[in-house]
């Protein structure tokens, strides 16, 4: 039944089209504002094109369960929203028309009287709202899916080079022996957090702002706990000012992607050093690689490089969704950026980590390259300062200063760690601490030897067999339980989505 006494034109509020004259406005909006701000306000809200048909049909349906609007009306009108959501194509965006709603709203209208309910005690600002949520988290999904396969490409990689010998290298200077499969796993615990931030950021987006009425609640809107249920969604946001303008959650959105891309940026970062010449000690699959127009020996990383375009275009649009939240309350420009970039930025950051994957997948090791970097650099003098403090009963400072010497002595003389004898040592120690060492040359040469060094890191997170094992299976573990919680919420919405689209047609199509 019709609410008492309300006739449909009273009804939208500012759901009506902000091009209707003879209300508040005299006149038509200007050229200007239609090509500037309007366009603007269009091209971000396109994205949500897709989300907002399954909103109005859930609103629609509140409406006529509770009795609000009339059943005959309700067919009518969830027909054409039917039909526009099977004819997407139908439907060509104008900025003349206004933004997404009124869009959407000016179609229907042309189509069914009925239309004049659709704004029935809520604002268009609602319907947008609740379809950018739905956005956002079907995104926030796709990017933890995409972390998880490329956490378990690592794992594959870690997996496959875990006894592949290389120089760790801390302000890009080697520093200690290590495996390239225990660098690379080095990176899926990150990747494992930027899964946490997804889902805890994921459960508090997943609340419905529908049915709040535009900021104090309305007579006409419907039960917001059944809005939440037709839509899939966990629950509803409580307070309903408080659904309409939060601030916060597109910042924590962007927090998430840009952490999520800085992570892969360092790996991005690591590996277009390890790939130029000077190290070259991988070498990307041609696929992900472009040639240069001037110079033919060039093989330019740009996958890598692409990623960390993507990291940089986030990091800005961090600040700006910060800087459109920092006015006072209820103010379009909250609103304007956020709806298109943040939904553009957690797709660009699935990408970036899908190119990732496959960069990975098609990664070469060179061990020739890497072993020589080893050969000339002297990563293990921790092990012979550790060997002196074990063996010869120095205290770690003064063996420090021993090894710090022999390291000189090699660099003056350009020689390799493999050349040091006990006499060396001996002359080191005498230089260093007035007497002289005695170090027998088995007993170097095991200190020198980078497979003892990694077999030595037996302590969890180490580099040796075991420990990797124990990383390896407890990550890969990690991995599987976030993409099954993430599996679980895209099921549970696809299934509500399914659900609601059958409750349209059933009802839309009584006799």
């Amino acid at each position: 039944m019709r609410a008492s006494g309300v006739e449909p034109s009273a009804l939208g509020g500012e759901g009506d089209s902000a091009l209707e004259v003879g209300g508040r406005l005299a006149s038509s909006p200007a050229a200007e504002l239609v090509a500037q701000a309007f366009a603007e306000e269009l091209r971000h809200q396109a994205v949500l094109a897709d989300a907002i048909g399954p909103v109005d049909l859930a609103y629609v349906l509140a409406l006529i369960e509770a009795g609000t609007m009339p059943r005959d009306a309700g067919r009518a009108l969830l027909a054409a929203l039917l039909d526009l959501h099977d004819h997407p194509q139908a439907l060509t965006l104008a900025p003349a028309l206004g933004d997404l709603y009124t869009n959407r709203e000016t179609w229907l209208a042309a189509r069914t009287p009925a239309t004049d309910w659709l704004g029935a005690g809520r604002a268009r600002r609602e319907a947008t709202t609740t379809a950018f949520h739905l956005v956002v988290c079907a995104r926030v999904g796709a990017l933890a899916q995409s972390l998880a396969a490329l956490g378990n490409e690592l794992i594959a990689q870690a997996q496959a080079h875990r006894d592949a010998l290389v120089a760790d290298y801390t302000y890009l200077q080697a520093g200690q022996p290590t495996t390239f499969g225990h660098y690379l796993l080095g990176f899926v615990g990150p990747m494992l957090r930027d899964l946490e931030r997804a889902r805890e950021f994921h459960q508090r987006f997943d609340r419905c702002p529908a049915g709040c009425g535009s900021t104090n609640g309305s007579r006409l809107a419907p039960d917001r706990d059944r809005l939440a249920e037709l839509l899939g969604f966990g629950g509803v946001v409580e307070h309903a000012r408080d659904a309409m303008w939060q601030a916060d959650g597109p910042i924590e959105g962007m927090a998430l992607v840009v952490a999520a891309l800085v992570n892969l940026d360092r790996l991005a970062e690591d590996l277009m050093v390890f790939a130029t010449v000077e190290f070259g000690v991988v070498e990307l699959g041609d696929g992900q690689a472009r040639a240069s127009k001037i110079m033919p020996q060039k093989k330019n990383p740009y996958a890598l490089a692409y990623v960390r375009s993507v990291a940089n275009q986030a990091i800005g649009l961090q600040a700006a969704l910060a800087a459109s939240g920092r006015t006072p309350t209820g103010q379009m420009d909250n609103r304007l950026l956020a709806y298109g970039e943040l939904p553009r930025a957690l797709q660009l950051a699935a990408g970036a980590a899908e190119l990732m994957r496959v960069t990975l997948a098609g990664l070469a090791l060179s061990p020739e390259r890497a072993a020589r970097t080893l050969e000339r650099s002297f990563v293990l003098a921790t092990d012979l300062a550790e060997t002196l403090v074990l063996e010869a009963g120095l205290e770690h400072r003064a063996a420090h200063r021993v090894v710090g010497r022999l390291s000189r002595t090699l660099h003056e003389a350009n020689r390799d760690a493999a050349s040091l004898t006990p006499a060396d040592v001996a002359s080191a120690s005498a230089a260093v601490l007035g007497h002289s060492l005695t170090l027998d040359a088995a007993t170097l040469a095991r200190a020198l030897d980078p497979r003892a060094a990694i077999a030595a890191r037996q302590g969890a997170g180490g580099a040796a067999e075991a420990p990797m094992t124990a990383m390896i299976d407890s990550l890969r573990g990690q991995l599987a339980a976030s993409a099954a919680w993430f599996d679980g919420t895209a099921a549970r919405t696809e299934g509500a989505r399914q659900r609601l689209l059958a409750m349209a047609r059933q009802v839309a199509g009584e006799a």
